[in-house]
């Protein structure tokens, strides 16, 4: 078997979380300050919807995984379901921002049921997508390449949603002739922070869902299926599968690991508008563009994740994925500490520690989509099973239960600190909890993602022979 991932293939699975992490940003960024500034929700109220409706969606990432790994199609076990969710994907998503002309517990419902809607088409779409790396090639260095370029491209989706999410907001609240803008500054001069009109934003994101429709079929159109199921796998049961799983010990481990790295970015980016237009509240708009410090803070941000993943190949070359992982979150805890001291005028130190932290970031998650695929190779080895869907699924469950808390917490504590959406100036206290979720609370995370990973047991020699005995296997069978 050819495991050589041509670059042509390489660019079309990027494609695929390119599509994905332009929503994914936006509803890390900016749905909360949505819920709360323009739909109107109260911070807590809109903190346990975020718990409830993410637990819920993360629920389903195990399921989609099972559905995925028994799908038997001439076009492969995942790429199909990429290409049938590609469209509900943008609608579902432009509804999401949406304001109905609903009382309030009418909007609470239709925020509940859109969003819920958009997660599970989210889970349709990408538990296929990620369980592609771990069929796509045999060989665990092109696993990290191939996560490498799927991290860049979703950096580079997030980093194009920022440039242009603003700018269109604005221009669709030109066309529909409503300038009114949201107050999040002093009483003599406020920042401007967003317009105010609700269909500016409903019509800004379904430009960037139909964007990612056209993603989503250039990376079905791209990608191959090179390991093909065993005959014996279809009569594996569900129920086989996943005690088989919950057996997995370095499963477990990384998926802890994986829960911690996502409560870590789920808390800085949740309250980095917050922080912003309440804290640092500079009135500063970059010419020609319109942006604010936060867009051009949150810009830089994605500019240091991609040069993180573009390290991360050659550290994890160094040091071996774990630890380079080790590293870079441990460096990522250290540099969030830094920003509690930072005062709102400290503009140059928090632009320099929003890059550094950000290239740390960058660096670990290539690691954890490559090493979850080396987790399925290593269930195969053990058991004879390859459930990659149902495995490649846990990466992303990880992944929404840290948003999910994250997302809770970063309501509750706003919440709990005295945060008022409508008051023009912060309290105190407020404002000391703005800048302990910048720094204090991320830095906790990653050293819990730290002190997970410390005890992760597939290190590169291990899967060296677990490579080679699986390769063996295969020819004897093929």
């Amino acid at each position: 078997m050819n495991d050589r991932v041509t670059l042509r293939e390489k660019i079309g699975y990027g494609f695929g979380d390119m599509a994905s992490s332009m929503f994914w940003k936006i509803f890390g960024m900016y749905l909360l300050f949505f819920y709360t500034k323009i739909f109107g929700l109260a911070p807590a109220a809109a903190g346990t919807m975020f718990l409830l409706t993410r637990i819920w969606d993360s629920l389903n990432d195990p399921i989609m995984g099972l559905v995925a790994d028994r799908t038997r199609d001439r076009r492969g076990c995942y790429r199909p379901w990429i290409l049938r969710g590609a469209v509900p994907f943008a609608v579902l998503g432009t509804l999401t921002f949406t304001v109905p002309d609903f009382g309030p517990a009418g909007k609470l419902i239709w925020a509940y049921a859109t969003y819920t809607a958009m997660m599970m088409v989210y889970t349709v779409v990408n538990v296929p997508y990620a369980s592609l790396l771990g069929v796509m090639t045999a060989d665990t260095r092109e696993r990290n390449v191939l996560s490498s370029y799927r991290m860049f491209f979703a950096y580079a989706g997030s980093l194009a949603t920022f440039m242009i999410l603003q700018p269109l907001i604005d221009l669709f609240a030109g066309w529909l002739g409503d300038g009114s803008r949201i107050s999040a500054g002093d009483v003599s001069g406020s920042e401007v922070v967003m317009p105010a009109l609700p269909a500016a934003w409903t019509c800004a994101v379904a430009v960037i869902g139909l964007v990612c429709a056209v993603l989503f079929v250039f990376c079905y159109r791209l990608t191959r299926e090179r390991i093909r199921p065993a005959a014996s796998d279809s009569a594996a049961t569900a129920g086989q599968d996943l005690r088989r799983l919950l057996r997995n010990a370095p499963w477990w481990i990384l998926f802890a690991a994986g829960v911690a790295v996502l409560l870590f970015n789920s808390i800085r980016d949740g309250v980095a508008i917050f922080y912003f237009s309440d804290y640092v509240r500079s009135e500063y708009r970059l010419p020609g563009a319109g942006w604010t410090l936060a867009t051009l803070y949150l810009l830089l941000g994605q500019i240091g994740n991609m040069a993180g993943v573009v390290l991360a190949v050659p550290l994890s070359a160094r040091l071996g994925k774990k630890g380079a992982f080790v590293a870079a979150m441990s460096c990522a805890a250290l540099l969030s500490t830094l920003f509690f001291g930072l005062s709102p005028d400290d503009t140059p130190r928090l632009f320099v520690l929003q890059f550094a932290v950000s290239v740390a970031a960058g660096v670990v998650l290539p690691l954890l989509w490559s090493m979850y695929a080396d987790i399925a190779d290593y269930e195969e080895f053990r058991s004879g099973r390859r459930p990659t869907g149902l495995i490649l699924s846990s990466s992303s469950m990880s992944q929404k239960i840290g948003w999910a808390v994250g997302g809770a917490v970063t309501g509750w504590l706003l919440g709990a600190f005295g945060y008022e959406s409508s008051a023009t100036v912060q309290s105190d206290e407020a404002l000391e909890g703005l800048r302990s979720m910048m720094s204090w609370l991320p830095a906790a995370a990653c050293l819990l993602a730290v002190a997970a990973a410390a005890f992760y047991p597939l290190g590169e020699e291990r899967m060296k022979t677990v490579s080679e005995a699986l390769a063996d296997r295969r020819n004897i069978h093929a």
